[in-house]
């Protein structure tokens, strides 16, 4: 099924319908003859540069309105004490995440920006990003949002990959009532746009699709389809996130249904039926008491994991500690390795990935598979 040439309404009801288990057995043949029982994640510290943005999504409780007490704009001085914080722990990922053009929509934060030398958000980014280089051994990775040529352009030289979710292809939550319906960033074609152009600029790039947010397993397949054409073309997708919606207090869908495990299952099972083999999958392990189960439809990763930050997307779930981590998944016949924010692939086929002064700061810390030079516990730290 990951070879499918010609995907037609037979491909999309056997993922759709066919027996659970035996559509996760497929996926996990396919993840254990890439990758074997090695399960990877980044170690990382997560800077929330601002949580002010254009875009009012139905499931967000990050975004604040500039007059909210709750709304930042983090100064250089308020960053970096994050970094080194995290470098104090053992991170190499800095994910830089923020909200999406905000002094496009307000003026407040335009002012602010320029009170740091800087006329919009990607060249303020770009700027911490800067001072992270010249102050720590870490890795930025950024994810920002819809950018044009210029701005990732802009933001190349100073991190070692990117990434933005497609979320969803599906267009009619763009409705009133819908989960987009105020959300001018989040037209697919505006995000897909985005994706293409970090494919042909070469940056190792993750993204991924969100589920329960009112789209249809015909949407999920569409979405997963989409991501895999764009790594055909281009060959940049380093990981693909399968996210679930989860419902919080104070946002328009909080009264909207969760998706079910197996929801999630069969998404993770179809997206690795689907996606090329070199396409990592992951899902947040925070989002559900019941991940490890995840590895049971195909994952390999389990992506970015904080020893010292919250989950700033969504506060309330905590990350599991890194060491009951590796506990559990040796229990389960699985290794648990620490990687770079760039993955091993990218290290290695072509240095064009890698922007010329981030080459040596990548390389070394990394290990001759590619994956984080000094695998860190708690325990050691």
């Amino acid at each position: 099924m990951n070879n499918i040439k010609n995907f037609n309404n037979l491909d999309r009801a056997y993922l759709i319908n066919s027996d659970l288990f035996s559509l996760m057995n497929e996926a996990k043949k396919i993840r254990n003859k890439l990758y074997g029982n090695k399960i990877t994640y980044s170690r990382k510290v997560f800077v929330p540069l601002t949580n002010i943005c254009r875009n009012q999504c139905g499931y967000c409780t990050f975004v604040q309105e500039p007059g909210s007490p709750s709304a930042k704009i983090l100064s250089p001085d308020e960053v970096m004490e994050i970094v080194f914080k995290g470098e104090k722990y053992g991170c190499k990922e800095v994910l830089f995440s923020l909200g999406e053009k905000p002094e496009l929509k307000y003026s407040s934060v335009l002012d602010k920006l320029k009170s740091f030398g800087h006329g919009t958000l990607v060249k303020y980014l770009s700027s911490m990003c800067q001072l992270v280089i010249k102050e720590t051994n870490l890795l930025p990775h950024t994810n920002i949002g819809t950018l044009n040529n210029n701005e990732i352009e802009t933001l190349k030289p100073v991190t070692a990959s990117m990434g933005m979710m497609l979320e969803t292809t599906s267009e009619k939550i763009f409705k009133k009532g819908g989960a987009h319906h105020k959300c001018p960033d989040k037209v697919p074609s505006r995000r897909i746009h985005t994706i293409e152009l970090a494919g042909k600029l070469k940056v190792p790039f993750t993204t991924g699709i969100l589920i329960g947010i009112g789209e249809t397993w015909d949407d999920r397949i569409d979405s997963i389809l989409e991501i895999n054409n764009m790594y055909k073309k281009h060959g940049h997708i380093q990981e693909v996130i399968i996210q679930n919606f989860r419902a919080k207090i104070g946002i328009p869908m909080q009264s909207s249904p969760e998706p079910t495990l197996n929801e999630m299952l069969r998404t993770i099972a179809i997206s690795r039926l689907i996606l090329d083999p070199n396409i990592s999958i992951q899902a947040p392990p925070n989002l559900s008491n019941d991940f490890l189960k995840y590895l049971d439809a195909g994952i390999n990763d389990w992506g970015g994991i904080s020893p010292v930050t919250i989950d700033h997307i969504n506060p309330e779930r905590e990350w599991p500690q890194i060491d009951k981590l590796n506990k559990l998944m040796k229990d389960k016949g699985y290794k648990l390795k620490e990687r770079l924010t760039i993955y091993p692939k990218f290290q290695k086929i072509n240095k064009n990935f890698m922007a010329d002064n981030m080459v040596k700061r990548i390389l070394n810390i990394a290990d001759k598979e590619g994956l984080a030079i000094n695998q860190n516990s708690e325990e050691s730290l």
